[in-house]
């Protein structure tokens, strides 16, 4: 396996703008949260004077004890003893419970994670840098992770929900038995089935699976996992929960950031609600006010201010972030330097610069993670019998089409001369209409728009019929960039780690790990 091509995310077409903007430093206000060692050092200095031994030791006994029903390394042992130390800092990655880890990017998350702190560690040998794996276990939202998809199949549980994802306990195991059938004569098939089998048995909750699988598989690289789903994390948070709920702080904070990057981009990645927090009972729901009343969406509860805040202080365990509040409580209660996350999650973030500054909690650095595709020997070689690059499967593909479609085609190039005889004539003629009156000029003007306009038809419909006579060169061009980016988006958001493993095992892993750049984000295309 090896790299065939980088592509830096700022020559990417279909890479968001803001992104490009800003690890290119080109937003005002976030120089100093891109990724640089002199940013790094900064971080460094503002986490360590404002979290304090207390949170740490938190943190420490709250770590131990959602890890105590894993068989730890001994680099996770070392790094949780870390943890007690001032001159220990998280970098830290978060996502969802997705069954058997969704699609491949979440592979790819993590050990950018670990290798930042490797990094991390050459640039600042008298500091200590552990990554950490944020599980999502309070979304609700059981629909988007109940699946994953590989080459040759769709895999999914059926499970009760409304409340908590991580607290859904497995009742339909009967994927795997599917899922055995397609991997069973793979080279490395047996070990994930067993890696599938010890993680999602019956009556195991989702958080209890995901933590296993993950443990398996980053173990030996130190990775420490953690899920706000916590009475003492959350009790940290009471005081910026309850300034929330009373006085909704998120949303008035971060509104000048959210009205300029919607001016600037179009729109932002998630609007701020009055409050950006969800009520825990049998199921997750939006804390609402109304008039003097604090109503919980889609149930019979509403509670008075007085009687809100009293809950929370009882039990702030039964208060749970939303999109936007989670990052605030995640570096609340980490002693974090930097957030590796997609440009989804990296567009959210910076929406709330302004709310972190209010609240005297140091913004993390924020770092979009790289993406990768993996491409086999057989679609490298369809790939140069067509004289095409590999890069040109990540831009406007339609464009790419419409060239081999016309390449060498005597009509265009007839039509190109004559259109370039024409403009060079009307060239002439308008220098001539100027020395007359205006509107004889103007209406020259206007017969040139016209008859380029006529061009541009006799393209367009050349094309239309060239696709027609040339159907088979097209079929071959829309099945290669489907091999290539399967439901037409990129692999990693699509194909499951599986598809890699089954194959190649922890060889793949390691070839993610080696080629990876932490320094900038890119697309990392590779040869398998």
């Amino acid at each position: 396996m090896r790299t065939l091509k980088t592509l830096d995310f700022k020559n990417i077409e279909s890479i968001p703008q803001l992104i490009k903007d800003f690890v290119g430093n080109k937003i005002e206000g976030f120089e100093e949260y891109t990724f640089s060692k002199n940013n790094f050092q900064k971080q460094i200095q503002n986490k360590k004077a404002s979290f304090s031994d207390e949170q740490r030791q938190i943190l420490f006994d709250e770590l131990n004890a959602q890890l105590s029903d894993l068989k730890l390394s001994d680099l996770q042992k070392r790094n949780l003893d870390f943890i007690k130390n001032s001159e220990t800092f998280t970098i830290t990655t978060g996502h969802q419970l997705n069954l058997f880890t969704g699609p491949a990017f979440f592979i790819y998350k993590i050990l950018q994670t670990v290798k930042t702190c490797i990094y991390l560690k050459e640039q600042f040998p008298e500091q200590n840098f552990v990554p950490v794996y944020w599980m999502a276990s309070e979304d609700h939202d059981f629909a988007e992770i109940n699946h994953f998809k590989t080459k040759n199949g769709f895999y999914e549980v059926n499970e009760k929900s409304g409340g908590t994802v991580g607290k859904i306990k497995l009742t339909d195991t009967h994927f795997i038995s599917e899922f055995e059938s397609e991997f069973k004569d793979h080279i490395f098939g047996t070990e994930l089935i067993l890696m599938l089998k010890e993680a999602y048995q019956s009556g195991k909750t989702l958080t209890q699976s995901i933590k296993i699988l993950v443990n398996r598989l980053f173990s030996e690289h130190g990775l420490l996992i953690i899920g706000g789903d916590s009475k003492a994390l959350k009790a940290q948070m009471t005081g910026v929960f309850k300034d929330e709920i009373l006085n909704s702080s998120l949303n008035k904070k971060s509104k000048e950031k959210v009205d300029f990057l919607t001016e600037k981009y179009g729109k932002v990645q998630v609007n701020p609600r009055d409050i950006n927090l969800f009520y825990l009972s049998e199921t997750r729901n939006r804390i609402d006010p109304f008039q003097d009343k604090f109503l919980v969406n889609d149930t019979e509860i509403s509670l008075s201010g007085d009687e809100i805040v009293a809950e929370l202080n009882s039990f702030p365990e039964k208060f749970s972030p939303n999109a936007l509040m989670r990052p605030v409580y995640q570096e609340k209660i980490l002693p974090n330097l930097a957030y590796i996350g997609g440009n989804a999650e990296i567009m959210y973030w910076l929406e709330l610069k302004d709310y972190f500054d209010s609240l005297q909690i140091p913004f993390p650095v924020l770092i979009p993670r790289n993406s990768m595709v993996f491409v086999d020997g057989k679609v490298l070689g369809k790939i140069d019998q067509l004289d095409l690059n590999i890069e040109d499967f990540f831009g406007n593909f339609t464009k790419v089409t419409n060239r081999k479609i016309l390449d060498d085609n005597e009509i265009l190039k007839t039509l190109e001369e004559k259109e370039k005889l024409l403009k060079s004539h009307f060239e002439n003629l308008k220098l001539l209409a100027e020395k007359t009156e205006k509107s004889f000029g103007n209406m020259v003007k206007g017969e040139e728009v016209r008859q380029m306009k006529s061009f541009d038809r006799l393209r367009k419909r050349l094309l239309k019929a060239e696709k027609i006579k040339q159907g088979e060169l097209l079929d071959r061009l829309e099945t290669l960039f489907m091999e290539i980016n399967p439901a037409k988006i990129w692999q990693e958001r699509v194909l499951n780690f599986s598809v890699f493993f089954a194959d190649h095992g922890t060889q793949w892993i390691e070839t993610c790990y080696r080629e990876m750049d932490v320094t900038e984000s890119k697309l990392i295309i590779v040869a398998i």
